[in-house]
């Protein structure tokens, strides 16, 4: 039985060999009988997994032989050899990741259900994916679905943040804004005429957004006092989950950026 928590150590990339990844050394690498053991040839067929999730102790195995081609490749000195172990180390990554890649879109699903970008964000995921992929330890004990839900949903946090920003920021010429930054605070006489303010639309006598919508927008990018507070502060201020935060200020950026397109083409 070989053990688990305190064989591995992480493999940095190699200068000498190009383009190899960082990956993950287990002392079993160096034994005698380490080809039998992490062939990377006697795996199963991937098609297998086409309609389903590829079983946790599948995914671990070929990460193992993953990082073992990758171990190998790195020590060679033929080029053939190395070409040889190059390879098995992309098929057997890659593999995993079709394996799992509808950890994707359960992620884009569940956490950006109310995004018109989903197939980009999709797209996006899967870079993630492959991240986390040749991150993972297999010897650790954590399954591989539970780690890459959590890389994936991190980066979706990320990504609805910047997200929100680009659509505030597209909804008018960017002369339209202080400095051009819609992060900023909105200063009435530096916005042209020609244009909506978006203070106009936080009135409390304006119909487009709702209370919560004006409070998180207001809080968000708008007070000039505070400056712009994180979700999570506002959360806290209105009595909201940091996700819900998130959730009513993308719907509020759609309908700010749908009302000033509209006035623009009006104009």
């Amino acid at each position: 039985m070989i053990s688990q928590l305190t064989t591995t150590r992480r493999d940095p990339r190699n200068e000498r060999v190009q383009h190899s990844p960082s990956s993950i050394i287990h002392e079993s690498f160096d034994s005698h009988d380490a080809r039998d053991l992490y062939d990377p040839q006697d795996v199963p067929d991937v098609n297998e997994f086409a309609d389903k999730y590829m079983p946790d102790d599948v995914t671990r195995d070929f990460a193992k032989r993953m990082h073992y081609a990758a171990y190998r490749w790195k020590r060679v000195r033929g080029m053939a050899e190395a070409t040889k172990w190059e390879q098995a180390y992309i098929k057997l990554r890659d593999e995993i990741v079709l394996g799992n890649r509808k950890l994707v879109y359960k992620a884009v699903r569940r956490r950006m259900a109310m995004s018109n970008r989903a197939d980009d964000l999709i797209g996006d995921c899967h870079i993630v994916l492959i991240q986390a992929v040749a991150a993972y330890n297999p010897w650790m004990g954590i399954r591989f679905s539970t780690y890459a839900y959590t890389c994936l949903v991190r980066a979706l946090s990320r990504m609805s943040q910047r997200q929100s920003r680009d659509w505030l920021s597209k909804s008018v010429p960017l002369d339209a804004f202080p400095e051009g930054e819609p992060g900023q605070n909105f200063e009435p006489e530096l916005v042209s005429n020609a244009y909506f303010r978006i203070d106009e639309f936080l009135q409390a006598d304006h119909t487009l957004l709702t209370y919560r919508e004006k409070a998180i927008i207001a809080r968000r990018f708008c007070d000039q006092e505070a400056g712009q507070q994180t979700l999570e502060k506002v959360g806290l201020e209105l009595g909201l989950s940091k996700e819900r935060v998130r959730q009513v200020q993308a719907s509020a950026l759609g309908k700010l950026r749908q009302a000033l397109l509209e006035q623009t083409a009006a104009s």
